[in-house]
Order: C-alpha cells, then sequence, then structure tokens
C-alpha cells in the first residue's frame, strides 16, 4: 500500500468534525493514527476503549513531586480526537499522541531544580491551576488565534460559533471539508504574526513525531489536529531547526491518569477556552445525525418543560418545528441551531416568556453529565496526596471507628482539623465531627474517624474540581458559593472556607457575600447571615482568622437589617413571619454573642421599639420585639405588663392576641416564673376565653410551654395556683365546679405538685 499522510484540521468538541473525521478515516483506512495530545502518556490511551470509560472524561497529567502542577485534556463523546481513538482501537490500529511532553506544560518546579527547568525565554509555559488545560486552541483574541472567527466574518458572519456549525456541524452536505478547512487556514496564515516560543515548539515537535511515523510505518498516516495547525505541519522544515526548537527539555517525573469529567466543565462559561457554547447541544447532534434531529430536540424541550410543571401540547411542538425551520430559511441556514430553537419554544411552549425558558435553558444546553472511568486506571492524584498527608500527619485509615480529639493550639492538631474539614467540603466523611453545634469554634475539637472503602471513588470523582485535597475542596466550595443565592448560606459557606483554611475560597465567598448584601434588602437574609458571621468572628483566633473584614461586612448587615426591620415586620403570613422571627432571634443572639457597640445596638433597639409601636406589625413579630427589648432592659417589667395586656386584651382579636403571646414567650416561657405582672396577665387572658377559643389554642400552649422541664412546670402551678395541694384544690374552685367537672386533670395537677408524674 503506498505511504500517504494525511492531516484532518478539526475544531475541539465539534460533533461535525468527528462524524466527517470518522467517514474520512472509513475512506483513508490509516495504519497509523496520530492525535494531537502530549506524547509521553500515549500509553493510556487504551484505558479509552473500556466500556466502562464513559465520557466527559479528562486526561489529567501532574508532577509526581507536586501534584498541584497539573493540566487536564477533556474528552467529551463528540470530540473527534475520542472518535478517531476509538476508531483506532476497535479495528486495532495503533494510534498515540505526538503534541509536546507534559513536563513542558507545568509550571516550573521548586527553585532546588531550577536549573533543569527550561529558560523562560525560550519556553511560554501556560499558567496552570488546576483547570481544564487547552491543549490545541491558542487563546482567541486576534484572527492568528481565532482562525475560525477570521473565516466567519469574511463569510458575513457575527460569530465563528453559527458559521462553523452552519458550514460544518450541521451542513447535510459539507464536501471535502479537511482540504477546504486546511486551504482556508494557510490563507489565514500567510499574513500571521510569529509563533510565540510555546506554539512553535509543539508544532515543530508534531512535525518531528509525524516524521519519525512516516519512516516506521508502512501504509497510510492519519494525522488529527487543531485545524490552525495543519498549513504548519504539512510543510517541509529542517528536522535541524525544529529539533533546536526543543532544546533543553524539562527533567520532571510524570503521573497520568483518567479522571471524570463534567458536560459543564466543556463549556466557554467554565473558563475552558477550547470549550464549546452548549455541550448539551452538541450531544444531541452527535447522537441524532439524522432528519429526525430537530424533532427530538423540540421534544426534549417539552419533556423538560412538563417536568417544571408547565403545559406543552403535542400540537405546540409540531408547529414549533415549522417555525424553527421557516426561521433557519429566512436567516440562509441549512438546519435550525440550537438560537432557533430557543426562540421558537420561547414563543410557542413558554408563551413568549424568557424567565419559563431559563428555567429548562441550562439543563438542555449545558446537560449535567458526568462522567466515569474503569477500574485499573493508575492511582489518581487526590488519593495519592490523601496517602502522602496520612503518612506526614500519621492518621492510619481504618474501618473501624476510632475517637480522635484534636487542639487547634497545637500544630498537628490544626494540621489534622484542616484535612478533615477539606475532606468533609468533597464529600468524603472520613471523619464526623461530634457535638459540632455545640463546640464549633473552641480551640478543641472531638472526631470520630472511619475509613470506608467508596471513599476512594468519591475523592477521584472530585478530580474535576482540583488534584490537591487543597485544591480541589477550594475548587468545590467555589463551585457551591458560585450557585449559592441565600445570605445565610453563603455566610455559612464562608465559614466552613475558613475552617478548612481555603483562603482564596474564603477570599471568593466573603466577595460573593458582600455583592449580595449590597443588592439584597430582605430582611430575613441579611439577619439570616448574621449568626455564621458571628461565629467566624468570636472564633477566628482559633484558626489564626483575620476576621477585620468581616467585622466591616457584620456591621453594614447589622445596620441594613435593622433599617428594614419595621417595614419587613408588616402583614407578614404565618410561615413567613415564623422566618423572621427566627432571623430575629438569631440576630440578637449574634448581637449579644459579639457584645455589639452602639453602632449596632442602638440602630437594632430603635428597630424593635419602631416594631412594637406600629400598629401594622405582624403580632408575633410585635412580641418578639417586646420580649427582646424587655430582656435588654429597653422595657421595664411594668412597661411589658401593660404592653401584654392591651395586646391580649378582650377587644384584641384572637389571632392577633395568640400570635403576640407567642412572640413574647415561644422559648422563654421561664419568664413567667419570675415576673408576677407577665403571669397574671397571662392567667387573665387564658381564664377569659372561651371552651372553643381554648381548644384552639392548646397545640399554641404545647409549644410554648414545652420548654419548660419538668421542675419548672411545677414551679409555674405552683405559682399560679397556691404553693400547697390545698393552694391548688382552691384555684381549682376558682372556675365554678372546676374540681367536680374535670376530676382526672386535678388529680393529675396533684401529681405533678408531689412530683409523681408530668402532664
Amino acid at each position: 500500500m503506498a505511504r500517504e499522510t494525511a492531516y484532518f484540521g478539526i475544531r475541539h468538541h465539534g460533533p461535525g468534525s468527528a462524524r466527517r473525521l470518522i467517514e474520512a478515516l472509513d475512506a483513508l483506512d490509516p495504519a497509523l493514527v496520530l492525535i494531537e495530545g502530549p506524547a509521553d502518556v500515549s500509553e493510556l490511551i487504551p484505558f479509552l476503549a473500556d466500556d466502562a470509560m464513559v465520557p466527559p472524561v479528562a486526561l489529567l497529567a501532574y508532577a509526581a513531586d507536586d501534584p498541584s502542577s497539573a493540566s487536564f485534556w477533556p474528552f467529551a463523546e463528540f470530540s473527534p480526537e475520542y472518535q478517531a481513538i476509538r476508531w483506532a482501537l476497535a479495528r486495532g490500529k495503533p494510534v498515540r499522541f505526538i503534541d509536546l511532553p507534559v513536563s513542558w506544560r507545568l509550571k516550573p518546579p521548586p527553585a532546588e531544580d531550577a536549573s533543569d527547568a527550561p529558560p523562560t525565554d525560550e519556553i511560554e509555559a501556560p499558567e496552570i491551576s488546576g483547570a481544564p488545560e487547552d491543549a490545541a486552541d491558542p487563546p482567541l483574541q486576534d484572527h492568528s488565534r481565532d482562525p475560525i472567527g477570521a473565516l466567519a466574518h469574511a463569510a458575513g458572519y457575527e460569530d465563528g460559533e453559527s458559521w462553523w456549525s452552519d458550514v460544518i456541524e450541521q451542513n447535510p452536505d459539507p464536501g471535502p471539508i479537511f482540504q477546504a478547512i486546511a486551504d482556508a487556514m494557510g490563507a489565514l496564515r500567510t499574513d500571521a504574526p510569529p509563533l510565540a516560543p510555546f506554539e512553535a515548539a509543539r508544532e515543530a515537535h508534531m512535525r518531528l513525531e509525524i516524521a519519525r511515523a512516516e519512516k516506521e510505518t508502512e501504509g497510510a498516516i492519519a494525522v488529527v489536529c487543531g485545524a490552525w495547525h495543519v498549513p504548519a505541519l504539512k510543510e517541509k522544515h529542517s528536522q535541524k531547526d525544529d529539533k533546536a526548537l526543543l532544546k533543553a527539555p524539562p527533567k520532571r517525573k510524570i503521573a497520568a491518569t483518567w479522571a471524570p469529567w463534567t458536560s459543564q466543565r466543556l463549556a466557554f462559561e467554565s473558563g475552558y477556552s477550547a470549550g464549546v457554547a452548549a455541550p448539551g447541544w452538541n450531544l444531541h447532534l452527535w447522537r441524532s445525525p439524522d432528519a429526525d434531529a430537530p424533532a427530538r430536540w423540540l421534544t426534549r424541550i417539552a419533556e423538560c418543560l412538563r417536568a417544571e410543571g408547565h403545559l406543552v401540547s403535542t400540537a405546540s411542538v409540531i408547529e414549533a418545528q415549522r417555525l424553527a425551520t421557516a426561521l433557519a430559511a429566512l436567516r440562509h441556514r441549512p438546519q435550525p441551531g440550537f438560537e432557533e430553537f430557543r426562540e421558537v419554544a420561547t414563543a410557542c411552549f413558554c408563551h413568549g416568556e424568557p424567565l419559563v425558558w431559563q428555567t429548562v435553558a441550562r439543563k438542555l444546553l449545558i446537560g449535567s453529565d458526568v462522567g466515569s472511568i474503569p477500574n485499573g486506571v493508575p492511582l489518581a492524584p487526590l488519593l495519592d496526596d490523601l496517602k502522602r498527608q496520612q503518612t506526614r500527619l500519621k492518621m492510619k485509615p481504618e474501618a473501624l471507628e476510632r475517637e480522635l480529639s484534636l487542639d487547634l493550639r497545637s500544630d498537628s492538631g490544626l494540621d489534622r482539623s484542616t484535612l478533615l474539614h477539606r475532606l468533609a467540603v468533597l464529600k468524603v466523611n472520613w471523619g464526623t465531627l461530634q457535638d459540632a453545634g455545640k463546640s464549633r469554634g473552641t480551640f478543641r475539637e472531638r472526631w470520630v474517624l472511619s475509613w470506608k472503602p467508596e471513599f476512594a471513588v468519591e475523592l477521584v470523582e472530585n478530580l474535576v474540581y482540583g488534584a490537591t485535597i487543597e485544591q480541589a475542596a477550594a475548587g468545590r466550595l467555589s463551585a457551591d458559593l458560585a450557585q449559592t443565592i441565600a445570605l445565610p448560606d453563603l455566610a455559612e459557606q464562608v465559614h466552613r472556607a475558613l475552617t478548612a483554611q481555603l483562603s482564596d475560597a474564603a477570599a471568593f465567598g466573603l466577595r460573593r457575600l458582600a455583592d449580595r448584601a449590597a443588592n439584597s434588602s430582605d430582611c430575613t437574609e441579611l439577619l439570616g447571615a448574621l449568626v455564621p458571621l458571628a461565629d467566624i468572628i468570636r472564633y477566628g483566633q482559633a484558626r489564626e482568622t483575620d476576621t477585620s473584614a468581616m467585622q466591616r461586612l457584620f456591621v453594614r448587615l447589622a445596620i441594613g437589617g435593622a433599617l428594614a426591620l419595621p417595614y419587613a415586620a408588616r402583614g407578614l403570613d404565618a410561615a413567613a413571619a415564623q422566618s423572621l422571627g427566627s432571623s430575629v432571634h438569631a440576630a440578637d443572639r449574634a448581637f449579644a454573642l459579639l457584645e455589639a457597640s452602639e453602632d449596632i445596638s442602638v440602630p437594632w433597639m430603635r428597630a424593635l421599639h419602631e416594631v412594637l409601636a406600629s400598629a401594622h406589625s405582624t403580632p408575633l413579630i410585635a412580641g418578639l420585639s417586646a420580649r427582646l427589648l424587655y430582656q435588654a432592659n429597653e422595657l421595664s417589667a411594668e412597661a411589658a405588663a401593660n404592653e401584654l395586656a392591651r395586646r391580649m386584651s378582650p377587644g384584641t382579636p384572637l389571632i392577633d392576641a395568640a400570635g403576640f403571646f407567642e412572640g413574647f414567650f415561644e422559648g422563654k416561657a421561664d419568664n413567667l416564673l419570675h415576673d408576677e405582672p407577665l403571669r397574671h396577665c397571662v392567667d387573665v387572658w387564658i381564664a377569659s376565653l372561651d371552651e372553643d377559643d381554648f381548644v384552639s389554642l392548646l397545640p399554641l400552649f404545647r409549644r410554648v410551654f414545652s420548654a419548660l422541664d419538668r421542675m419548672q412546670r411545677r414551679r409555674l402551678i405552683a405559682s399560679v395556683l397556691g404553693e400547697t395541694q390545698t393552694g391548688v384544690l382552691e384555684g381549682l374552685m376558682l372556675v365554678p365546679e372546676a374540681a367536680e367537672a374535670w376530676p382526672a386533670h386535678a388529680a393529675m395537677i396533684v401529681k405533678i405538685l408531689n412530683g409523681e408524674g408530668a402532664p
């Protein structure tokens, strides 16, 4: 067979490119397939033949002595490189990578090994921080760095994404696309500026690998690479010149593996420069190559909307397909793209409301796929990092439960605690913190450790966030922070970041918290965020945390919440009143915890007075405000009793009186033990209730008085009815014939007073 080297310039993660590439490989039937990728990890390619390897996955390579120095090469099911590899493996054809070895891409090794690193003026290594590495496409800036965009502009398109989709991805008859792409790229590169040293070294290395393959192989060779590189790889270059570009290669031991990836991390929005706008749409194009693809996509949209509770008829789906086809024809596009489908779905399914479309847009266009890898893949870096830390900290993993007490004032105790908290962020609960709600923030922690085999799998799944425990925990927490909206949840996440010593995630969370607070006027949110911040501020010294920024934010949220409270307390339903009441009570505890300054306490007391004085305030919040003022000595016992008597007078609607009673006494019913005027007001009010009203309020009374222990209940009954059994019976007789009417109740009260039983 005559030797032939065919070059296939593709768009990374393009389903149309992948389909045309498979057709071209079938026609060429090459003896060897060369793929743009790190040449020194080609031994990992055969793992892609395993059916248990489910994309999206990423080739992960990192420095053996520093896993934080790592690079990722993601592959989706619709990636041309992935399909070319699968094609070759299925036919027993040899396949290997030809790009620069991994060590050229990693950040320089530690200072003591700096002499082995390539000079910085010779090799321009990309910045690596555990994020997806663009293995082929340079950043999209000018024509030389955005060749697709340049061709699109020449064709009259606004962006390269639409042009490539029309010409390649969705074109039913694109013709000989690979030769056309090579010609177009050759024209663009004619006037392009000189390549950066790193890019020149990449192309030199690929040319040398191709030349070596041509000498060793009998038969055709297929080269699959980014479209921009095709002209440079086809050009004749002196091997001496190419080798000169590769002198003094970095010497560093590399480890590599496959890691699960996510469809979200294949999107542009994740920061992946070689990503695509809509991975979910690209996967649909790959799996639906026939004429029924539009109908299938509209059916998926309808299914998602129906799952969200929206009504979408079959007739609407049919009409939407007709409208999408007409819209594509008006725009001179061969087939409707996801933009056309978005517009027709909004019009036909969502009644013209873009917000309805947004409820399903991310699920459809981005997707939620997570890849998986088979057994036998080399040890992942997170497991490697954990093993090193377990050895350093002398924390042997054991299946049996073992208690571990840590003193955070010692370096070893703090380091162990930090590791366990970081693993908890990753949902790897090797350790369970005991009495977390009670002991949080103290200088001691008590954990129960128990290792489970599935933790290894969970660590591998977290590789999408980073190559070390610290990186992965920071990445996962940052991703959670980016999705968190509620201020209290944001504050709690910041607390977790600080506890786990994740300074970058904490700084990001603090910025999110400040930005969210600046745009929020929700009193419940503002006040609810104060308790986690108070915990951070009060106990930051246990972990040597700088809390000055949080103290300023605390004051800002406290004053904002105080200003909003009088208006937020008006006209609330039962659920909203309970939610606001919980936030008000929590905020007051936070102020007490930090011994708030006058800058906070004065506006707070003023806000509580305004709530109490307003006739429009919800009774439950007004009652809670009265209690907090009473506890802070801002409201005298006499004034509190008068307010209680007025609010629960016979002329007050029962529901309002009950709400004020609940707000004043829930959780603090022991005030009745110490304040006779308050006790008298409640006694008179309850005695004035008719039977139906009393029965309707029994759940409220049970809830309020359930906070009292047995001895407190006994003292309360004794205070109301008398100190002796005779007093009790006399008290029962205050209601005519009470003892005769309720003998069982009278006997129960006597038993309680005698310590013989509980109500």
